[in-house]
């Protein structure tokens, strides 16, 4: 179990330390252990680490986009947040296909009816999971069947990139706080991961904010937890620096997943070190 920041930092050590030199599909080149699960406690902070700078607008800007549910996967909106996080991965008219926000919220369903007058008809609907996560948080709050999937089997070949953070499940206490766990089947330790970390936990707080429950832990599971060759010297260099008191987040209260934007989010007391730059393996 490696806890909090400076488990995420001893957990990059693990990896450069006994990981395995691997082959992998961008032709980088990888350090890479499986199967490590991290913890963070988000009742009274936030998860934005401290040893690099780690862009916060970037981080919602990318959320809210999920949530929006395109199908095409379009990326205008995060362009025009000056967010290029995907710009490598998009068509020609700046699509990534039905990725990550498509299958929370427009998960493609044909439902099957008997005619009566022979034969059969298909209904053809689309489930907003993050809607239904919601109205069960609600309803149902001690089911175990919390569960947002972005791994649609019938449309990664439609994708640009597969998901790498794929399921998400969440796990409410008898005192009424909310718990989330990740998996991630392919983690970029340096580049991706501090991203993915406070970008759920985000999203925990938003819908804690939504169904009348408190945010209290954050839970990481990685499968393939990597890190590229090219980014070797500056893991070290993260690794040398000391770890700052984590923020805080403040986000506003609404009533529908759908209502916030940019500015409900506030981010107070966030001291860190200076950005690392590192290059994005397509």
């Amino acid at each position: 179990m490696f806890i909090g920041e400076q488990g995420y930092l001893n957990l990059l050590k693990v990896i450069l330390d006994f990981g395995e030199e691997r082959e992998d599909r961008t032709g980088t080149g990888t350090i890479s252990a499986f199967g490590h699960r991290m913890e963070f406690d988000i009742s009274n902070s936030f998860p934005l680490f401290t040893t690099k700078k780690v862009s916060m607008k970037n981080i919602i800007t990318e959320l809210l986009w999920f949530l929006q549910g395109d199908r095409r996967g379009n990326i205008s909106y995060l362009l025009q947040n000056n967010n290029k996080i995907w710009k490598k991965w998009v068509d020609e008219d700046n699509n990534l296909g039905p990725v990550y926000g498509a299958q929370w919220r427009n998960w493609p369903s044909h439902r099957y009816f008997r005619n009566p007058y022979g034969g059969y008809y298909v209904e053809e609907r689309y489930i907003d999971q993050i809607k239904k996560l919601i109205w069960d948080l609600k309803n149902n709050p001690y089911s175990r069947r919390h569960i947002v999937s972005a791994w649609n089997v019938a449309e990664l070949d439609d994708m640009a990139l597969a998901p790498c953070h794929l399921l998400m499940q969440f796990y409410v206490t008898g005192a009424g706080e909310l718990d989330c766990q990740l998996y991630q089947r392919s983690a970029d330790m340096f580049l991706g991961v501090p991203y993915n970390v406070a970008s759920y936990s985000a999203l925990t707080y938003m819908i804690a904010q939504v169904t009348g429950l408190r945010p209290r832990k954050f839970i990481w599971v990685g499968g393939d937890c990597h890190i590229y060759k090219n980014h070797i010297e500056q893991v070290s260099t993260q690794i040398s620096r000391k770890i700052y008191n984590p923020p805080v987040l403040e986000v506003a209260k609404k009533k529908d997943i759908d209502s916030y934007n940019l500015y409900d989010f506030k981010l107070y007391g966030y001291e860190s070190h200076p950005f690392i730059k590192g290059e994005i393996s397509v």
